[in-house]
């Protein structure tokens, strides 16, 4: 294939996976005012709209998550198909793990935002908040700030997906990884300590996990390219 065949081939998967993601929309807005009940279920108060159009974009946004995670793996799938004619058949089957893994690791993301990280930084919030001040959420910032609470980990958590597939492609390969350990765990720090409360029990609850994550990470693109190594040789 020529550069313009490659051109039309990456137009028309972006296409499909633009309309993978309308589909899960319109599918996830159906049930979306179940969706909600759900994730409000816990609170003791309804929430405030300001104004009517409120409610839709809350729904929206709501929806939209949804139909982000049904996509994920929509959108791995012609990433993978996209660069499979580059692959031997063993690293076409190799990553293929790519496209379950990346949807899996962006729902425990997700699990880990919104059952760990949101209550504990909302929590943190009303407790500052309660001696001067009564608290009325309304629905549209209540779950802007879900949303940045949970959408961020569902993708950094895909980090040893993405890097398992990159060290398939020869992009890259544990020893650059290592090499950039210092600079990507003080980028991972900086995140966590934007996005937490602050005090170091906070911190330590979401800098652990991105760590830990990067460390895996780097274990994976070491099994990944000692077997490259093997096959090479052999």
């Amino acid at each position: 294939m020529n550069i313009m065949e490659h051109l039309e081939e990456m137009r028309k998967r972006l296409i499909q996976t633009l309309l993978a993601f309308l589909v899960a929309m319109v599918a996830s807005f159906i049930y979306v005012r179940d969706i909600y009940q759900w994730l409000v279920r816990g609170m003791d108060e309804k929430l405030v709209f300001l104004g009517p159009s409120d409610v839709m974009w809350v729904y929206f946004m709501i929806a939209g998550v949804f139909a982000l995670a049904v996509t994920i793996p929509v959108a791995a799938y012609h990433i993978w198909k996209f660069v499979q004619p580059a692959l031997s058949e063993q690293a076409r089957r190799a990553t293929l793990l790519f496209i379950p893994g990346l949807a899996i690791l962006f729902l425990i993301g997700i699990s880990f935002g919104y059952l760990i990280l949101f209550p504990m930084v909302l929590s943190f919030m009303n407790q500052m908040a309660a001696a001067d001040f009564n608290a009325m959420y309304t629905a549209d910032k209540y779950f802007t700030f879900m949303i940045h609470m949970t959408v961020p980990f569902g993708l950094l958590f895909e980090m040893p997906a993405v890097v398992m597939f990159l060290t398939r492609l020869g992009i890259l390969n544990p020893h650059r990884l290592a090499k950039a350990r210092k600079i990507a765990y003080f980028l991972l720090l900086i995140v966590a300590v934007a996005i937490t409360p602050p005090d170091i029990l906070s911190d330590l609850v979401v800098t652990v996990p991105l760590f830990l994550l990067y460390e895996i990470s780097i274990a994976i693109s070491k099994a990944v390219y000692r077997k490259q190594l093997k096959l090479q040789n052999e």
